[in-house]
Order: structure tokens, then C-alpha cells, then sequence
């Protein structure tokens, strides 16, 4: 049986509004903390006490300390206090091969930060790295982090374009003819990358940069012969192109920019008989020095907590049906 500590702390400074902030609406979030954690959490006013194992005590007290520093300059949600509690989960598993730095990224919504080692790790290696792969289901915070880490490289002036790629490969589902010119067309494809770039800066402001150029959102195979220098680059959904279009992708880059290559090797959508470009990049570029891969896992996923558990599930019944043969 692990050993009980009680650990006793101020959290200062002493701010009714930030303590309101921090504990929620009739104390939530620190009941929340208490049953993701397994301790007891208990204060009058900002000092605290925390009893419960003394592993989870410590964690805790970290916990509410960073939280506190938030709560100065951002209302905090359940939401908010569930990705960093997942977060912390993650912390346990990752490996400790880098020293995941506090990574804060100011959007129009307010400011950013990686939940959890495996999203640090990743911000940390595109801050550092000109090529970078983030591989892992859906709702990992693949993109949306690209795209906060490019918009904050353009708003710096550190990248003159912004250019957000996609293969325009349908769904699963046969969409048919669509009307309308090349910009219509691709759309339905570039959605998810539009609605992130309106969150980050705000519709008005992308519609102006749009016009000027200097965001450019296109499909995949409109990048052959072009050489992209000074420009941030991300190539999203890769696990739809073909190894050819991943090798005339990837030998875009030019002088000044950084790529950011985000795919999900579980949502394949290419014919059966085609090899997946970012499955063969990895195994061929791998061991390639300046080139970055990070992988993300369920319990990385920041969307609704269920997100995590269908994720699970599916890659359970993958692993039954690879050792038995799917079901009939």
C-alpha cells in the first residue's frame, strides 16, 4: 500500500477571484482533481491541504500551482481542467529522453499551451527541427498545434507565407461532381484547416490574409515544381498520399521554412492496394538527422473523454482481428 503524505501550501498571491477561478462552480474542478488523482483536497481560502498517496500529493500540488498561474489571465473550464489532467496522465508514459519546456502560444482566443509531455515534445521539436512528422488519432492536437505554432511565426514576421496542404481524397464516401471553380471544389477538403486558422486569428483577419497571399490553403498535388522558401508548411491528413506525392512534397522545402507533417495511420482512406506516403516515410526517413517525429497515442487525445475510449476500442478490436482474422 502506497504511503499517505498531507501536504500543506499558500498559493499566492491571496486573490478571491483567481481562487474562484481555480476551485469552479461550487468547488468542480477540485472535485475533479480529487477523483482523477485519488486524494482530498481541502482550503481555507488559498491555503491548501492535500492528503492522499504521496506520489499523487506531490502531482497535485504541482497541478494546483500551475493552475494558479492560469487562473491570473484565463477563466478556466472543465474542459480546461480534464486536458490537464490527461495531460498529467501522459506525463507518466512518455519517456524522458527530452525535457519538455513550458510552451505558450498567443492566439486571438487567448493563450495556448502544451497539454502534457507528448504535445510539449512535439512544440518543442518543430521549434527546433525544419522537417517534423505528428503521427497519432484523431483529436491529439496534431494540427491545431501546427497551425497556432505557424500563425505565431507569421504574426512574428519569422515566415513571409503561411501554406496549409491537404490531398483531396474523399472519406470514405463517393461525393461525386462538384459545382463551383477550383477554390469550391477543393473546400470541403480544407474545411478543418479553415476552421482552425478562424479560431487562431479571427475570420475577418484570414479573409484579409487570403486575399494578399500570404495564407495560401491548396490541395496536394498543386505543389508540384514549386520551391517553398521562407514559408511555414503544413501537409495535413498525409496518411492519404501516395508515397510519390510524400518524396514531391517533402522536396518543396526551401531556405527559412519549416514543414509540419500530421497524419492519422489508422484512417487510411486510399485504395487497399496502395501504400500509404506516410507510412513508407517512415520507415525510409526515420533515422534521417533534422527530421523530427512525435507520436501521439489515446491518452493524448484533448476532445471529449469518450474520443479516447472509441479510439480504444477500435484499436482493440484491430488488434483481435490482426491475430485472428476479422470477423465474418
Amino acid at each position: 500500500m502506497p504511503a499517505r503524505t498531507v501536504s500543506e501550501f499558500a498559493l499566492d498571491p491571496p486573490e478571491a477571484e483567481r481562487l474562484a477561478n481555480l476551485s469552479g462552480p461550487f468547488d468542480s474542478h477540485l472535485r475533479m482533481i480529487e477523483l482523477r488523482l485519488g486524494v482530498e483536497i481541502a482550503n481555507r481560502g488559498n491555503v491548501f491541504r492535500v492528503d492522499g498517496p504521496d506520489t499523487a500529493v506531490n502531482k497535485t500540488e504541482r497541478l494546483l500551482r500551475e493552475l494558479w498561474n492560469e487562473a491570473a489571465d484565463t477563466t478556466l473550464t472543465e474542459p480546461d481542467i480534464h486536458l490537464r489532467l490527461t495531460g498529467y496522465d501522459a506525463d507518466d508514459t512518455v519517456a524522458n529522453d527530452i525535457e519538455p519546456q513550458e510552451v505558450t502560444i498567443r492566439v486571438k482566443r487567448g493563450t495556448l499551451r502544451a497539454r502534457g509531455a507528448n504535445q510539449a515534445k512535439y512544440l518543442h521539436a518543430i521549434a527546433t527541427h525544419d522537417i517534423n512528422f505528428g503521427i497519432g488519432p484523431a483529436g491529439t492536437g496534431k494540427t491545431f498545434l501546427a497551425v497556432a505554432m505557424a500563425v505565431e511565426a507569421l504574426n512574428d514576421s519569422r515566415v513571409q507565407r503561411l501554406i496549409l496542404v491537404r490531398p483531396a481524397v474523399e472519406a470514405g464516401e463517393k461525393l461525386g461532381f462538384l459545382p463551383g471553380d477550383l477554390t469550391q471544389k477543393v473546400d470541403p477538403y480544407l474545411r478543418p484547416l479553415y476552421d482552425a486558422l478562424y479560431e487562431m486569428l479571427g475570420v475577418e483577419k484570414v479573409v484579409k490574409l487570403l486575399e494578399k497571399n500570404v495564407i495560401e490553403i491548396a490541395p496536394l498535388a498543386y505543389m508540384r515544381g514549386r520551391t517553398l522558401n521562407d514559408a511555414y508548411v503544413i501537409l495535413d491528413e498525409a496518411q492519404n498520399t501516395t508515397i510519390e506525392q510524400m518524396k514531391m512534397f517533402l522536396t518543396r522545402i526551401g531556405f527559412g521554412s519549416t514543414a509540419v507533417v500530421t497524419g492519422d495511420m489508422t484512417q487510411i482512406d486510399l485504395p487497399k492496394h496502395q501504400k500509404s506516403g506516410l507510412k513508407d516515410a517512415l520507415e525510409v526517413l526515420r533515422n534521417v538527422n533534422g527530421i523530427s517525429f512525435t507520436f501521439f497515442e489515446s491518452r493524448d487525445v484533448v476532445r471529449h473523454p469518450l474520443v479516447a475510449r472509441i479510439v480504444n476500442a477500435y484499436d482493440a478490436r484491430d488488434s483481435a482481428d490482426a491475430q485472428t482474422g476479422p470477423a465474418s
